[in-house]
């Protein structure tokens, strides 16, 4: 094993990990803490469903396959993801307990039944009786009741009965056509929660036997489907596959059990043995056993508690368009370049829509992976197929968890018109394109493209930075036609000489940039590399960044997420400095700068630096030529790269520090929020200023409106 690896799972872990202490991070407001430590939660649950899901199949059929970067089996990494899953649970639980103290002070209060008064226990035992026993099916297991499928992630109530004749397990589904959150009557918040009522209460459900012990019990699916071994046979229809696969992925084997209390080592061993798990896959938590509550309560709590969340930050127009003008004609004169969440996804919505009642517009070429679920970007695709326009939609089915939802917009978008494909059989498109084509009034085409670094999902945009350039330059657009046509007759891009495409044009083109910096270095010239990513875990892109490392060229990334390189390791990565910055919005945006100013080139992408991206999808990076644009990204990475307060520094021995905050304190998600705003109102005094002289009647009249 080389110093310089990280496992991929472990390093996972350790991303996790530092989102749990945005939870406990006293300067994040009260309520956002909370959301943390649900997103915690809500990770940990994905992590087991695909990653341990994956691992745990490798075992079951023997497969002695090892990690490339560490050398550790599958088994192995399991033992020591279970490991650490246990160390950080008595964390997590620390930090709902502190959480939740806090609020209490705000008369926000999760009770239970020591806490209650005897109006209220009476009124929840009135409403258990009246709103709750009706609708559930409890079932006590025995020769006659076989034991029941559990659901995944959904929380059941298990307790073990003493009977005359034996010990039983007996389980009551607490989840249902019921409220999850009971709120108590004369109080505004204080509230409890549904499966602690009918854990209570299983006296009242198992009359006739003794309880032994009780506790609530959630399990965890593995949801790691093989798409490849169903599309094996070519004949059918992908949407079908897919419909059949998700009702597949409900049934696979647990890989986690979680429990509320402490239960019996006989119910504990009759469970293991019944859902196949063995004790090491058990975990004890003194938290709920599900935080999506979490979601509905800060619905409730944003209006009446204001001051125990973020402040107010709307995404603003981008000063560089003029709102008042169309959109097209400006992208046809300069390259525009949009970051949200800082700035709004409207201008790119409003371009999509003139495209779509443009008469110039010949086509509108786009790749689809995850949408909102009322998207505006389908509105605009389904008003340009009915304008006549030649509309082709490639919907990417196999787009993790969202399956279902892109099966029913391919539907809608078929039936409005639109040419709907599918892409590679292989490879999934994980691309962010768009090309719009257009003739001019002498007859010439003429080609928008768009290439961005997150989905068109306008909910998504509000939540993730991400950026996404508008541009005209007819290179570009020429090389995004030919990604379109490869993907419309299930081809693969083999040669480009302005966008980077994977899987045969990306990854050797970002080798061949990283060996143009080791040259520059040799010759005694100022060699640099910057990027921002979500993860590195590319072992021949990590081989040759430690290649440049040790020749003298300066690597500073910044890496939200699973890094399996390790910085600062003596004699291999001394010149590498890693970063990452977990705050208020999910940091998503991925940016490559090769070289120094004189020669440097700068691209933003679709892509990370993770195998799956660089060689098992389509993925589309695009150059950067506008003067103004590649001063703005490199204004961005600037600051990402000085934040001092959201930023944590990765130690040569893998772990992560807080950066130090030494002279002034830079936010950096902050800091381009308030950029935003004062551009925003910079470009709202210019426009005024440009107009004719106003009466000072009629200023007044438009202020007021205002």
């Amino acid at each position: 094993m080389k110093p310089y690896y990280d496992n991929r799972e472990l390093s996972w872990l350790k991303f996790n990990e530092r989102v749990l202490e945005e939870a406990t991070d006293k300067s994040v407001p009260l309520c956002e803490r909370l959301m943390f430590a649900a997103i915690f939660q809500s990770n940990l649950d994905e992590f087991f469903m695909i990653r341990v899901g994956s691992l745990y199949d490798r075992t079951l059929v023997g497969s002695e396959e090892k990690d490339n970067k560490t050398d550790m089996t599958c088994a192995e990494q399991l033992d020591a993801i279970f490991r650490r899953a246990a160390e950080l649970a008595p964390a997590r639980d620390e930090a709902y307990r502190g959480i939740m103290s806090e609020l209490e002070k705000h008369g926000v209060e999760q009770v239970n039944f020591r806490q209650l008064s005897k109006e209220e226990e009476n009124y929840l035992k009135l409403y258990f009786t009246a709103e709750i026993l009706p609708l559930i099916s409890p079932q006590v297991i025995d020769k006659r009741h076989p034991f029941p499928f559990l659901k995944n992630k959904e929380i059941y109530a298990v307790a073990q009965l003493e009977s005359k004749s034996s010990v039983k397990i007996a389980l009551v589904p607490a989840s249902g056509t019921f409220s999850r959150i009971i709120f108590l009557p004369g109080s505004k918040n204080r509230f409890m929660l549904v499966e602690e009522l009918i854990l209570h209460y299983m006296p009242l459900i198992f009359e006739n036997y003794k309880i032994l012990d009780k506790s609530l019990m959630r399990i965890t699916r593995n949801a790691d489907i093989n798409m490849e071994e169903a599309l094996y046979d070519h004949d059918v229809d992908l949407r079908d596959v897919m419909s059949e696969l998700l009702k597949k992925r409900k049934k696979l084997s647990p890989v986690r059990m979680e429990l509320s209390r402490k239960l019996g080592d006989a119910a504990i061993e009759y469970l293991c043995e019944k859902l196949e798990l063995s004790p090491k896959q058990i975990f004890r938590q003194k938290s709920p056993l599900d935080l999506s509550f979490v979601y509905p309560l800060r619905s409730r709590l944003e209006e009446t508690l204001p001051l125990l969340f973020f402040g107010r930050a709307d995404p603003q127009p981008p000063c560089e368009i003029i709102r008042e003008q169309p959109i097209l004609p400006q992208v046809m004169k300069r390259d525009i370049l949009l970051s949200y969440p800082f700035e709004s996804i409207r201008p790119f919505l409003k371009m999509l829509l003139e495209a779509a009642n443009d008469p110039a517009v010949i086509s509108i070429k786009i790749t689809l992976y995850r949408v909102a679920s009322d998207s505006k970007v389908i509105d605009a695709l389904i008003a340009a197929a009915e304008n006549g326009k030649d509309v082709l939609v490639l919907v990417e089915l196999r787009a993790r968890f969202d399956e279902e939802n892109n099966i029913g917009w391919s539907k809608r978008l078929e039936r409005a018109g639109c040419n709907v494909i599918y892409g590679p059989e292989s490879l999934k498109v994980h691309s962010k394109l768009l090309l719009i084509t257009r003739k001019d009034p002498g007859g010439k085409v003429l080609y928008i493209t768009q290439v961005g670094t997150g989905n068109y999902n306008e909910k998504t945009s509000a939540l993730y930075t991400d950026l996404s350039l508008l541009t005209a330059n007819q290179d570009i657009g020429a090389e995004a036609a030919v990604v379109f046509n490869a993907l419309s007759t299930n081809t693969i891009v083999e040669h480009t000489s302005k966008l980077l495409v994977a899987p045969r044009c990306l990854q050797n083109k970002i080798v061949d940039m990283i060996d143009g910096e080791i040259a520059a270095a040799e010759r005694g010239e100022s060699a640099f590399i910057g990027l921002k990513l979500n993860s590195l875990t590319d072992k021949v892109l990590m081989e040759k960044l430690v290649e440049a490392s040790q020749k003298g060229v300066k690597i500073r990334m910044v890496i939200r997420g699973i890094c399996c390189l390790v910085a600062g390791v003596k004699g291999y990565t001394e010149n590498i400095e890693i970063t990452s910055i977990v705050g208020r919005y999910l940091e998503h945006s991925r940016i490559y700068i090769f070289g120094t100013a004189e020669r440097r080139k700068i691209y933003i992408s679709s892509a990370d630096f993770m195998t799956r991206n660089t060689i098992r999808r389509v993925e589309v990076a695009v150059p950067i030529y506008d003067v103004r644009v590649r001063k703005r990204i490199m204004h961005i990475f600037g600051v990402l790269t000085s934040d001092n307060v959201k930023a944590r520094k990765m130690l040569p021995d893998g772990t992560y520090v807080h950066v130090s905050t030494e002279g002034e304190a830079v936010d950096s998600q902050a800091l381009f929020i308030k950029e935003a705003y004062e551009n925003a109102a910079r470009s709202y005094v210019k426009k005024y200023q440009n107009k004719k002289q106003e009466t000072f009647m009629q200023r007044i009249r438009k202020l007021m409106k205002k």
